[in-house]
């Protein structure tokens, strides 16, 4: 986990409740979802599988482990989890040093939360070697705080990478407005006690308590996160 956080209190959004955003990457600030799956076909095409299409929305915003390990035991490949997790990453990173997409709004939500000193976390279920990578790319300054997948004991769909991010921002989780792209994000996220924007990527997710859906990041700005606010906080 890298940090370099204000002292609680002194970078709090003017005039608002809002103390932290929270923000997933693959799929949500990155347009990357894609290259997990592509990663995956090709991997398992080498080792002489064929992935049904429509296990796509199972492993689609897991951890690795859950993931990874759900794709062995549908397909009977003869290899380890750690094997298995080396060529996924390994896949993954090739994909995006060849090309990485933003998500439309991405950068402009981004520049803005940075220009009003809004604290900001980078939360995400990849590993550390993954992330640092993308923050090459769509800008480590941005992020106060950023948190990985191999850096926590439990990550998504359990609360604790949001916990975590709180935490380490010095802010209430039931004050913290987060950003995520699928089912297992924002239940993580509603888990931890936080307020969620939901932006669904690859499959759909509907809204509830605490929960709003937005078809992209071009409808979010810091307007819309602070009125987040007045919404009842999910139960933990």
């Amino acid at each position: 986990m890298t940090s370099t956080v204000p002292a609680f209190g002194t970078r709090t959004a003017e005039g608002s409740a809002l103390q932290a955003v929270l923000l997933d990457m693959d799929g949500t600030l990155v347009d990357t979802e894609g290259f997990w799956w592509d990663a995956e076909v090709e991997v398992f095409a080498a080792l002489g599988h064929r992935l049904d299409e429509g296990w796509r929305d199972v492993v689609v915003g897991g951890p690795m482990s859950r993931s990874a390990g759900f794709l062995i035991e549908a397909t009977g490949a003869d290899i380890t989890l750690d094997e298995l997790t080396v060529l996924l990453n390994d896949g993954f990173e090739d994909r995006i040093s060849r090309a990485l997409p933003l998500m439309p709004g991405a950068a402009r939500l981004l520049a803005e939360l940075s220009a009003h000193e809004v604290p900001t976390a980078l939360v995400s279920a990849s590993h550390r070697r993954i992330i640092d990578r993308v923050l090459g790319s769509i800008g480590a300054h941005h992020f106060a705080l950023t948190v990985a997948g191999d850096e926590v004991a439990r990550t998504k769909p359990h609360p604790d990478p949001y916990l975590l991010a709180a935490s380490g921002l010095g802010a209430d989780p039931a004050r913290c407005a987060v950003i995520e792209d699928t089912a297992t994000g924002v239940a993580a996220a509603e888990a931890a006690g936080c307020r969620v924007v939901a932006v669904p990527s690859v499959a759909p997710i509907g809204p509830a308590a605490g929960r709003t859906v937005v078809p992209s990041l071009e409808h979010v700005d810091l307007s819309f996160l602070r009125g987040l606010m007045s919404t009842p906080a999910p139960r933990r």
